[in-house]
């Protein structure tokens, strides 16, 4: 394996499948049995998710909500989240454990550093939730944030798209993908990938970033066999 320890970053729009808003049952058993697949090879597996397919605070906020309120109640959409995707990996036998960065001690662990290691070590798929626990930070910053902490290999962000474009591949025709891309360049170029303050965190502690496509089955298995799929950004 190419990776032994991976944070898998999805969004919370990538739960929805075909539909227009909530979560999609076919679609989270087709992530549950790709995180099945490689955790059988061995690989530790951490998770972060985001809630947007329940709500955003930024959007709210633009209609006049209060920003603070509007990402908490956000934080609140990816524990929900959190808690779908954990039983949809239970139901194919896989161990897990739902962290959260807000307390709710009923239905998730309070985030602890170490206990989250110790259940990786084990075998267990860790799911964070809440965010970073802050508002005016993203599930991408959160993302990042985690993945520092847990010592993971490498950030994967699931995505509709098969890695980064020159421009948007749903919208020009002409875009070409790249298959490497430095971090410098993703930020002279103007390229999202992830928001500013995720994607500076992830290259100041130069922990590469690889965008894929986590809607085709097997992609997630080829990429920790050391395959190149997707995009990968480094230093």
């Amino acid at each position: 394996m190419k990776y032994k320890r991976i944070l898998l970053k999805l969004s919370g729009e990538a739960l929805m499948g075909n539909l227009q808003y909530g979560i999609d049952p076919v679609r989270l058993s087709e992530y549950a049995q790709q995180v099945k697949e490689i955790v059988n090879l061995g690989v530790e597996v951490a998770i972060v998710i985001g809630g947007g397919n329940i709500f955003r605070g930024v959007s709210g906020a633009s209609k006049g909500m209060d920003r603070v309120q509007g990402d908490h109640m956000g934080m609140l959409a990816t524990v929900i989240n959190g808690l779908a995707l954990q039983g949809a990996m239970e139901d194919e036998g896989l161990k897990t454990r739902l962290q959260s960065a807000i307390q709710i001690d009923e239905v998730a662990e309070p985030f602890i550093r170490r206990r989250a290691l110790r259940h990786l070590e084990k075998g267990r798929v860790v799911i964070f939730g809440g965010g970073t626990g802050n508002p005016y930070f993203t599930t991408d910053s959160a993302a990042v944030l985690r993945a520092i902490e847990i010592k993971a290999d490498v950030i994967l962000k699931g995505t509709r798209v098969d890695g980064i474009y020159t421009a948007d591949p749903e919208k020009d025709a002409n875009a070409t993908k790249y298959d490497y891309i430095s971090f410098k360049d993703v930020i002279e170029k103007g390229l999202k990938v992830m928001d500013t303050t995720a994607f500076t965190l992830s290259q100041e502690n130069e922990l590469p970033i690889i965008v894929f496509d986590m809607n085709t089955k097997g992609n997630l298995k080829k990429l920790v066999s050391g395959e190149c799929i997707g995009t990968t950004v480094n230093v």
